[in-house]
């Protein structure tokens, strides 16, 4: 499975993008939308699956049941993720990216799971997804089987408004460019020369798998992935930078959870 995802600054316009999509015969359970869940659009409350957070407010999934009839017969999770906050999603798929986010998605929601796979899900995106989520931001998530299938949805979701994933993520690394520039010049290294391990190793420690866990704890796994690099890259000193990335991105997965648990 291959997934196909566009970032929309505005719920109306990933709505808009739901409908088009099914429009086009697109299975329901294909599609998922994520959305900042303490955002209230109606006066009525929405049950979900998950139990409510404290401050969620009323109306937690209310944004979702005008998504082109998406929530009907589905699963609505509302959950709280970790550096994020309050988030909605809609159905099976929806609850599993949820629960990869570290989220606990309630016992409803956790037993749909229990039978469904999670092979195709974007492990390896949901930073971008949660640093969207952060901004206000909706996500809009679609199965496809092969990359036949993906091109035609990809070009849908351009045309509703829908920034590319690779897009975000180039977006999110520029906000922190200047920052770990400086953090990582400090040690004497050369940021410039270094900067395509150290992020990859950044974005290493924001991987669902790796969250919370030190270097020490996966270099055995990261082991096959930095003699690769240095395979492509002969004389580069991969390993030290791969390495000092990956604890820069755990404390600044760290760091945002403190602050998410302080707000």
């Amino acid at each position: 499975m291959q997934p196909v995802t566009g970032i929309f600054s505005s719920q109306d316009d990933a709505r808009r993008s739901i409908a088009s999509l099914r429009s086009t015969g697109i299975p329901t359970e294909k599609i998922i939308l994520l959305t900042p869940g303490d955002l209230q659009t109606g006066p009525e409350s929405v049950p979900t699956d998950a139990a409510e957070q404290p401050g969620m407010g009323k109306a937690i999934g209310a944004v979702i049941g005008a998504a082109g009839g998406l929530s009907a017969g589905g699963l609505l999770a509302a959950a709280v993720i970790p550096g994020v906050g309050p988030v909605t999603a809609v159905g099976v798929l929806g609850a599993a990216v949820l629960a990869a986010s570290g989220a606990t998605v309630g016992a409803a929601t956790g037993g749909a799971l229990e039978n469904f796979t999670t092979t195709g899900l974007p492990e390896d995106e949901l930073f971008v997804y949660e640093d969207a989520l952060r901004k206000g931001r909706s996500v809009v998530i679609v199965i496809t089987e092969d990359g036949h299938d993906a091109a035609p949805i990809r070009e849908l979701l351009e045309v509703e408004g829908a920034e590319a994933v690779d897009a975000a993520r180039q977006q999110w690394w520029i906000g922190l460019q200047g920052a770990e520039r400086e953090h990582y010049s400090a040690s004497g290294r050369d940021f410039q020369n270094d900067e395509k391990f150290y992020r990859l190793g950044f974005e290493t420690a924001l991987h669902a798998r790796h969250r919370c866990q030190e270097f020490d704890q996966v270099s055995a796994e990261m082991a096959n992935r930095v003699e690769e690099m240095q395979r492509q890259h002969p004389g580069a000193d991969v390993a030290e930078a791969f390495a000092r990335g990956y604890e820069r991105g755990r404390e600044y997965y760290q760091n945002l959870c403190d602050e998410s648990e302080a707000a």
